[in-house]
């Protein structure tokens, strides 16, 4: 009886803490449906191309990249949109949305038209989906929490979704296996719209106030502007897209590494990916206690350092046993240092924005981050045909050690130890602004 005491006392919530928070359990709950869906659509629909439509490696590549062409061509002005409309109904619409392109799949498959030019378009629809509404759902999560503790719900968001990758691969897995990948996508789209149906109850409180003379283009640009006169958010937007280079590089190399070095079957393979949802579960849970203890910048710094350290092990890795086990831990690392990275990134960029701009900060700030993941992604493969695949891990890992570098010798993120205040509405439109650090009690 003592001991079952202990344990419920163990697994009762805090009186203060965000789960006992009915909208944001709706929106926790529709952030963990959907990341099993992600992951049904991480494995089924590539499968489909290589395995049912022979797939070339430059099909797969296109594949790839049609995805991220909607986010150069939308977010800016998504950005804009967004900041004039409710975004609930946005984010459960893209919900709606990929669901529909997940099931025109296996339709397309069963009436024979199934081609890789439908996959393209499937593609296309998905990055767009992820532009707009993955902008929306980032600022949905601002009108549910309060922003001092928007890095707990970082933190428990990513929670969710490293449920979803520890679990996530295993259950795509067998899905495929019993019902072929066009048929998982049924499932996928099912996921996608109990998503859906759990964000249509989450109340959320938002304020638009959307001006007589509103214009467009000049709404964009006081978007950009305010980015680039704020301090921090350049920073920020920096040594992210920094970072992203790297990551991309290795991102590259990785499953050939695996398979040409290590010598991995595709189960083995996945089993050490499944070290991913580890990393996951532990920086959740380690990465809100961190970031309280020494402060969301250097947390962040930490985070690059240790997927930083990952790459350069892998880097070196021998090829034999200790090797195998050098890539599921630098699998699991990855996740783990992410978690560090963005559950801080995301709370500093949202906690200095004022309401009204977080839309155009969020599609700005995507944008410019993920500016250096393709020359990233070209570098990496470069290197790697060019000098070795442990080249290009090395070049992700030395990349880290000077961003952390670089981003130590900054005071304004080495002396960042709680979120900073939002910038007053008026000053985005005038003289340049600047983050003001919270007074250190």
């Amino acid at each position: 009886m003592a001991l079952a005491e202990r344990v419920a006392r163990w697994l009762r919530l805090p009186p203060a803490d965000l789960w006992r928070d009915r909208a944001y359990r709706r929106l926790w709950g529709s952030i963990l449906t959907a990341s099993f869906a992600a992951q049904v659509m991480m494995l089924a629909l590539p499968l489909t191309a290589a395995v049912l439509l022979n797939a070339t490696p430059t099909q797969m590549g296109l594949l790839t990249a049609i995805e991220i062409v909607p986010f150069m061509l939308l977010s800016l002005p998504a950005g804009v949109w967004l900041d004039r409309v409710r975004k609930l109904p946005v984010y459960v619409t893209g919900e709606l949305s990929m669901a529909v392109a997940a099931l025109s799949v296996p339709l397309a498959w069963w009436a024979g038209w199934l081609t890789m030019n439908w996959l393209y378009v499937v593609g296309f629809v998905l990055g767009a989906v992820h532009t707009v509404a993955g902008s929306a759902s980032q600022i949905v999560l601002t009108q549910v929490v309060p922003r001092e503790r928007l890095v707990e719900a970082h933190a428990k968001n990513a929670l969710a979704t490293s449920g979803a990758e520890v679990a996530g691969p295993g259950f795509a897995g067998l899905l495929i296996k019993l019902f072929g990948a066009p048929l998982a996508l049924v499932v996928n789209a099912s996921l996608l719209i109990g998503s859906a149906a759990i964000l249509k109850g989450v109340k959320v409180h938002e304020r638009r106030e959307v001006l007589p003379d509103a214009h467009f283009w000049r709404d964009l640009v006081v978007g950009l502007r305010f980015v680039a006169r704020t301090r921090l958010l350049v920073t920020l937007a920096v040594l992210m897209a920094l970072w992203q280079m790297a990551h991309h590089a290795a991102v590259v190399v990785n499953i050939l590494f695996a398979s040409r070095v290590l010598g991995l079957t595709e189960q083995q393979i996945g089993l050490c990916f499944m070290g991913m949802g580890v990393g996951t579960v532990a920086g959740s849970v380690l990465g809100r206690r961190v970031s309280h203890r020494i402060g969301p910048g250097p947390c962040l710094v930490v985070g690059c350092a240790i997927t930083g350290a990952g790459w350069l092990l892998m880097a070196v890795a021998p090829a034999n046993a200790w090797g195998v086990a050098v890539f599921a831990l630098t699998m699991m690392t990855f996740t783990f240092g992410a978690v560090f990275i963005f559950i801080n990134f995301l709370a500093l960029r949202q906690a200095v924005t004022p309401e009204k701009l977080l839309g155009r900060m969020t599609s700005t700030m995507r944008w410019l981050t993920l500016l250096l993941a393709g020359p990233g992604a070209l570098i990496g493969g470069w290197l790697g045909e060019r000098f070795g695949l442990r080249a290009t891990l090395l070049f992700a890992g030395l990349s880290c050690v000077v961003l952390v570098i670089v981003a130590l010798r900054l005071p304004l993120i080495r002396q960042l130890k709680s979120l900073p205040h939002p910038e007053p509405d008026s000053d985005f439109l005038g003289a340049e602004a600047h983050v003001r650090l919270p007074v250190e009690r």
